[in-house]
């Protein structure tokens, strides 16, 4: 079974729900979509958000199952990060 983009986001929104989270992380998939963690609500849409995580779905797997470390991938170009880096480190929790 494929994991998608929806399936993670499906993992995240309870989690993200309950927090007393402040921040806004977008996790852009290209042509795989786009996910907004912004407050405690999970969006598949796009919207502004404080920090931009440009990664392939299938390289956001390995990241999250820690085959991929944040700091290699974006030195390796596997992903690009603008904005504020400290709204990816915070919502990075809950992504696992």
């Amino acid at each position: 079974m494929s994991t998608t983009l929806q399936d993670i986001a499906d993992r995240v929104a309870p989690v993200l729900a309950t927090s007393t989270n402040e921040k806004s992380l977008k996790i852009d998939c290209g042509a795989d979509g786009i996910m907004v963690l912004d407050r405690q609500e999970v969006a598949m849409e796009d919207r502004p958000a404080e920090c931009t995580i440009k990664i392939s779905l299938e390289n956001l797997k390995k990241l999250l199952k820690g085959q991929l470390n944040p700091m290699t991938g974006v030195m390796m170009g596997k992903m690009k990060v603008s904005g504020n880096p400290s709204a990816a480190m915070e919502l990075a929790k809950f992504l696992k």
